[in-house]
């Protein structure tokens, strides 16, 4: 419907973006709110070196491994000693800093205070950034417990920019942990329509249908982002998740033994088999997991959810209590998943269980 060559400098890149846009609605016969106008000519920084880095920062970011993780960061920092000003870049840090206490890669309480300050300077520099209301969002219901906080800043986010892929997928993740299924499947939809191609979103569409119980569609969906790419590490355990569910444990066991050979450092790999062979009465595998993130541990930080994993699928309540309780002191990310994750199945009449359900504020 439209075709045009562009032959430009790369400094000249923001320009060219400018017109293809603006071209396009004009041939298209496109009806844009002045706001959406707006929106299409809006530049966040001037400066191409620093626009390049950022690219590369979210490259690795959406990766989702420690060492990717790391890099984003240090691209994100070069991005802005280019440009100072430049708001993406200091929201494209605190979603680094987000990603690394969420995946347990570090304590939580030493990586989200870094988080919220970047996203809190990036919207000093641009109060309507919507990726930064996204980001304290996800802090305001993972780390602060502050539940009805984090649906007014995710309802913030869609509506400052209803285009931003991330903003639907994290709000769908808020939603599935709330029990809130139907709405969580259609902020993934739309997050997937937005972005059909990221990795960590089609995972995501997976994750959606599992916390609904749709164990099936789960199965199938995270195929789906396999087939995009093989060795990504999230979507293998997301599908032994629910080959567990539909009591399929070696198959389980498979897919966390394949994301340990891919990403051999992460301790949800091991803790997972562990806590699947542990469901299976393999007593000895599963003591043998505990022994690993021991030495693990040695190494580097090994947050105490994962570990609490196991000893539920050894069925010693006990300790899994201990644990939990560990990592509550810690504000571990993952303990919002205690609602909804049928492993927890078996501590859920506990008072132990309940009283910590209460301690985080779970919206009723």
């Amino acid at each position: 419907m439209w075709g045009k060559r562009f032959q430009e400098k790369f400094s000249d890149a923001f320009a060219v973006q400018e017109g293809i846009a603006r071209e396009i609605s004009q041939s298209l016969r496109l009806k844009l709110t002045g706001e959406e106008e707006k929106r299409l000519a809006r530049r966040y920084t001037e400066n191409p070196e620093a626009y390049d880095l950022y690219l590369k920062g979210r490259y690795y970011w959406n990766k989702r491994t420690g060492e990717s993780i790391g890099k984003s960061i240090q691209f994100f920092q070069n991005a802005i000693e280019k440009d100072p000003g430049y708001a993406l870049a200091y929201a494209g840090l605190a979603d680094s800093f987000h990603l690394l206490a969420f995946y347990g890669e570090g304590p939580p309480k030493e990586f989200w205070p870094k988080a919220r300050a970047a996203a809190v300077r990036a919207l000093e520099i641009d109060e309507n950034l919507a990726q930064a209301h996204a980001l304290l969002a996800d802090l305001k219901y993972l780390f602060d417990w502050d539940w009805p906080g984090a649906e007014r800043e995710f309802r913030r986010a869609i509506e400052l920019n209803p285009n931003y892929p991330t903003g639907h997928q994290w709000y769908a993740n808020y939603l599935s942990v709330c029990g809130r299924f139907p709405e969580a499947l259609r902020e993934i939809q739309s997050a997937q329509k937005l972005d059909p191609l990221n990795l960590v979103i089609n995972t995501d569409v997976g994750t959606t249908y599992y916390w609904g119980g749709q164990y099936e569609r789960a199965i199938e969906e995270q195929r789906k982002a396999l087939e995009l790419d093989p060795d990504f590490f999230l979507a293998h355990v997301y599908l032994g998740f629910a080959y567990l569910r539909k009591t399929l444990s070696e198959d389980a066991i498979r897919e966390f033994e394949i994301a340990g050979r891919l990403a051999p450092d992460e301790p949800d790999a091991i803790a997972l088999r562990g806590y699947a062979f542990g469901v299976e009465g393999r007593g000895s595998e599963a003591g043998k997991a505990l022994a690993q993130l021991a030495e693990l541990s040695k190494r580097r930080y090994v947050s105490a959810f994962p570990i609490a994993w196991v000893y539920v699928g050894l069925g010693n309540k006990d300790r899994a209590f201990e644990w939990l309780e560990k990592a509550y002191g810690e504000r571990a990310c993952r303990l919002v998943y205690l609602n909804v994750e049928k492993a927890f199945d078996p501590l859920r009449s506990d008072p132990r269980f309940v009283d910590l359900l209460r301690r985080m504020k779970f919206p009723s």
